[in-house]
C-alpha cells in the first residue's frame, strides 16, 4: 500500500488529565493537590526556587549532562619508548604526529606504564603523574614549563 494523501492519519496526540471532575474520574476532591498548602490552591505553578550551588549539584542527573571540564587524553610511557629517540621533543605537537593523541587543545597526561628506555627526553606542555615524572628524572628527562603533577 503506498502513502497517499487519502490514506494518512492524523497523529495522536496524548490528552492533557483532566483533574477535579468529580469523584468518579479518579481524581476528584482534592483533584491530586493535596489537602492545604499554598501548593493545593489555584494560580500556583509549584516552581521551587533552588540557589545556584544546588543547581549545580543538580546538573549531573538531568539527561545529557557533559561535563564542562575536558578529559585529558593519556600517554603511556611505555609507548614513548617505540616512536621517540633520544634527546627529542616531546609536546603536544609530537604526540599528535607519533599517533599517540587525539587532538592539540585537549589536556595531556603521561602515565607511569612500564619503564622508560628512551635517555634525555625533553618535555614541554604535558601533565605528569608522580610516579611518571620519577621515572623520566631517573633517565635523564628534561622538564620545559611543567603544567602540573597530580598524585594519580
Amino acid at each position: 500500500m503506498s502513502l497517499t494523501l487519502h490514506n494518512l492519519k492524523t497523529a495522536k496526540q496524548k490528552t492533557r488529565k483532566r483533574v477535579g471532575r468529580g469523584n468518579a474520574s479518579g481524581h476528584g476532591t482534592y483533584s491530586t493537590r493535596g489537602q492545604k498548602g499554598q501548593k493545593s490552591r489555584s494560580g500556583v505553578t509549584g516552581l521551587k526556587r533552588l540557589g545556584m550551588k544546588k543547581m549545580i549539584l543538580s546538573t549531573p542527573k538531568s539527561r545529557g549532562f557533559k561535563s564542562d571540564k575536558p578529559k585529558m587524553q593519556v600517554v603511556k610511557i611505555e609507548a614513548l619508548n617505540d616512536r621517540f629517540k633520544e634527546g627529542q621533543i616531546v609536546n603536544p605537537a609530537s604526540l599528535l604526529k607519533a599517533g599517540l593523541i587525539a587532538k592539540i587543545k585537549l589536556p595531556i597526561k603521561i602515565l607511569n606504564g612500564g619503564e622508560l628506555t628512551v635517555e634525555k627526553l625533553v618535555f614541554a606542555n604535558v601533565n605528569f603523574s608522580a610516579s611518571a615524572l620519577e621515572n623520566i628524572k631517573k633517565h635523564q628527562g628534561v622538564i620545559q614549563a611543567p603544567k602540573a603533577v597530580s598524585k594519580k
